[in-house]
């Protein structure tokens, strides 16, 4: 097959990605769309505070109607009582959580225009020649002396994560409208006046990968980033997740990751799917965070005569 390639008509990506930040080197991208599926105690819980944890979270948002029994675990995050959204069947849920980003991305834009003023003023006091805008002179000084604008987050953009659990057969689920919106341009939420944005990882614990009515809905689970499958009997849920990786693996390899992954069970082993997994990363796969799972590559995978 030939091709012929044209001059000056390349595509030119740009130079940083909205709502995109730096991550450790061994972990998964930033913003996610994270989907973690196990049985009841099987350790869903433990495995998502442990990767909040590592992704360095500034601040973590939880919708839940049983967040207080699981109140010791989930204190590691340190959640605001303001930022517990404890009914899922309030239609008003995401715009709440939408506004929570929003209101950040504001107050980073005011620290920051209060910053460009205060410099501004601090070159002009030491001028001879500048002109001290008035405003900003009263706006400062404070007492007895100037005082430096403050930021939560020290001028930086605040990572914000949310957890979905318990949802299931609730408003949220069953009339996903706006959450399928919110997953869909969740690195995009809360805009910056210089440009880029806040963005906001979504983190959804379930039961099943696929529920008949009220559970995570296909929207959703095409916009998963990682998955995490903790150990099921059910083998059609597992043909539902291999498909959702078929791009990378066959059904067979796929089951043979997740026996490797998975083992016995006993010590609530899962297996982890990076669908969006950095290029130094050796696999998509991995056996809890710390152990990549190479997968063979394809028997077919044969240059042609």
């Amino acid at each position: 097959m030939k091709t012929l390639k044209l001059k000056g008509h390349d595509i030119v990506p740009p130079k940083q990605t909205s709502g995109a930040y730096e991550t450790h080197p061994d972990l998964y991208k930033m913003h996610q769309v994270c989907v973690i599926v196990g049985k009841r105690q099987s350790g869903k819980t433990t495995a998502m505070v442990s990767l909040l944890e590592q992704m360095r979270y500034d601040r973590v948002l939880i919708v839940s109607p049983t967040m207080k029994s699981n109140k010791e675990i989930l204190s590691r995050l340190k959640i605001e009582e303001e930022d517990i959204f404890e009914d899922c069947d309030d239609p008003s849920i995401v715009d709440k959580i939408k506004k929570v980003v929003e209101d950040e991305a504001a107050d980073l834009d005011r620290y920051k225009e209060e910053m460009r003023r205060y410099r501004k003023l601090m070159k002009a006091l030491n001028s001879e020649h500048m002109p001290i805008d008035e405003e900003d002179l009263v706006a400062f000084f404070n007492d007895r002396d100037f005082m430096k604008p403050t930021h939560r987050w020290n001028g930086e953009k605040p990572r914000i994560a949310v957890i979905f659990d318990d949802c299931l057969g609730s408003g949220l689920y069953s009339k996903p409208r706006k959450l399928n919106a919110l997953s869909t341009y969740s690195r995009h939420v809360g805009q910056l006046a210089e440009g880029g944005s806040i963005g906001i990882s979504l983190y959804f614990l379930i039961q099943t990968f696929k529920a008949q009515t009220g559970g995570l809905n296909k929207v959703i689970r095409n916009q998963c980033t990682s998955l995490l499958l903790f150990k099921t009997k059910d083998r059609a849920e597992l043909m539902d997740v291999a498909d959702s990786v078929a791009g990378e693996v066959d059904q067979e390899t796929f089951l043979r990751v997740y026996d490797t992954a998975i083992g016995d069970g006993l010590n609530h082993e899962f297996l982890s799917c990076d669908l969006h997994r950095k290029e130094h990363h050796p696999s998509m796969f991995r056996k809890y965070f710390n152990e990549f799972i190479i997968p063979p590559p394809p028997k077919n995978n044969i240059p042609p005569a």
